[in-house]
């Protein structure tokens, strides 16, 4: 079983699709390091022998990824919110960030809907 940066990876998918269960890799990132490494993109990961597994995880001390990435996304919010910034106040809020309108749609963001009753006549 390959294990990395404490991650399993899954043996009967292809190695540039496994690596991209590790959080901060995607598909092109998982391509650069195979590249790298010299292990052919579509090698399963179970068919991966340790000398490439090792190599794998040279070329991954680079990167940030995982519980260091995590913190850090985390650690960027949390400044966000301290500084009072627009994007900080819609973090604080649970409201969408980037301009959307929030009438009809973001309900993501904002949750399940909250029913409020009509006044009484």
């Amino acid at each position: 079983m390959a294990r990395i940066a404490g991650i399993d990876l899954p043996k009967n998918k292809r190695g540039v699709i496994g690596l991209t269960y590790i959080y901060g890799i995607g598909r092109s990132r998982s391509k650069q390091i195979l590249d790298k490494a010299g292990i052919d993109h579509n090698t399963k990961v179970q068919d991966w022998s340790d000398d490439q597994l090792a190599e794998i995880r040279n070329e991954m001390n680079e990167i940030k990824v995982e519980g260091s990435l995590r913190s850090e996304v985390q650690l960027n919010i949390k400044r966000l919110m301290d500084i009072g910034c627009q994007r900080g106040i819609r973090h604080r809020s649970g409201l969408p960030l980037r301009g959307q309108r929030t009438k009809n749609n973001s309900r993501t963001r904002k949750g399940r809907r909250k029913t409020v009753a009509n006044k009484k006549k």
